[in-house]
């Protein structure tokens, strides 16, 4: 049989830790559940799934729906967008079967990108990226961009495909809604190659979750995630890493002057995938903690303090009720206490 492969390359960058990673998760399942009942996708579609944050990996490898198994979603640092590219367009060479005279090759392969933020490569890195795909790939793939936050740089997306669409992320309901549409994309396309028509037909999506972006007003982002700030941590008893995750709030103090803070979503555990998908050149980018609004409790071992500052190292681990405290990045002890005035902590890159 005719294969109709379908990837999914999905942002796993920091700024989705917590809820959209969960949620991707589970609407992954949800996505092959519906197929499994489907007997045109059961015939055809074959699917893979690349994750990408500062870099990018294969988490499910291309195969058939019935014997598909959803992958769990890491997390990583950065959003190295020209990476997951140049890996999506590896995957696609390694396993896109032409038409012979022997036989006839796969369907048009239809890509689904899923991003919440900016890229934080370098603009000559995506540009590259950007003039391959469109040079070897633009006219022979199918590709879906969904932007999942308002930050993301959607006319950088508009230079991939046509179909850039925006997911308004109101509730539990709305990303079962938007999980069921892509479900009903691809079943409505495996009827369509089965039927020899075009083989990509998008379900009509509902206007209160999934809308069309206009790409005409559309400007460019910078090259850093402004939405979130993420803090990268380690706990002190487990030596897990975790994040600590704020969401960007602009604000209007009482005296009419508006301000930028961010406040607190949570700490999460990441395993050591974390680093594995991160990006490997340092930056230089600080936030002061007067523009952190909460404090969080360690998730790994639950320590009050969560956010406690290494000058030794630079780097954020949590604190308990212990006299002296040792530093799981660096080793360093010391006596750790609060203070009044706000200090600068590195960030990540969102």
């Amino acid at each position: 049989m005719r294969r109709l492969p379908i990837y999914f390359l999905i942002d796993v960058s920091e700024s989705m830790v917590g809820e959209p990673v969960e949620q991707v998760q589970d609407g992954m399942a949800a996505i092959i559940r519906g197929l499994r009942t489907d007997p045109y996708a059961l015939e055809t579609v074959w699917i893979s799934v690349i994750a990408f944050a500062g870099q990018p990996k294969t988490i499910a490898p291309l195969q058939e729906v019935i014997s598909f198994y959803p992958p769990r979603f890491p997390v990583g640092s950065g959003t190295s967008l020209s990476k997951g590219l140049g890996h999506l367009m590896y995957e696609l060479r390694k396993n896109f079967v032409r038409t012979t005279f022997e036989r006839k090759g796969d369907w048009k392969p239809i890509v689904f990108l899923f991003t919440d933020g900016v890229p934080t490569d370098s603009p000559g890195d995506l540009k590259a990226a950007i003039a391959e795909w469109k040079r070897n790939w633009q006219q022979t793939v199918n590709l879906v961009a969904v932007s999942f936050g308002e930050g993301t740089d959607n006319r950088m997306l508009g230079e991939l495909t046509e179909n850039v669409l925006y997911f308004n992320n109101t509730d539990a309901s709305a990303w079962q809604q938007f999980f069921r549409w892509v479900t009903d994309s691809i079943k409505t396309s495996s009827l369509s190659v089965e039927s020899s028509l075009t083989g990509f037909e998008l379900a009509r999506p509902d206007d209160r979750t999934l809308t069309r972006i206009d790409l005409s007003k559309q400007d460019r982002q910078p090259v850093v995630d402004d939405s979130y700030v993420v803090l990268a941590a380690k706990c002190q008893q487990t030596k897990r890493p975790y994040v600590i995750k704020y969401r960007k709030n602009v604000y209007m103090d009482a005296r009419g002057d508006v301000g930028l803070r961010y406040q607190l979503v949570g700490a999460f555990k990441v395993d050591d995938s974390y680093y594995e998908l991160s990006d490997e050149d340092a930056i230089d980018l600080k936030i002061s903690t007067d523009k952190l609004v909460g404090a969080p409790v360690c998730p790994c071992c639950g320590n009050q303090f969560g956010l406690a500052f290494d000058e030794t190292c630079g780097k954020i681990h949590c604190v308990g009720t212990e006299k002296v405290s040792t530093c799981p990045w660096c080793g360093n002890q010391a006596e750790y206490g609060a203070g009044s005035a706000g200090f600068d902590v590195n960030r990540t890159r969102g």
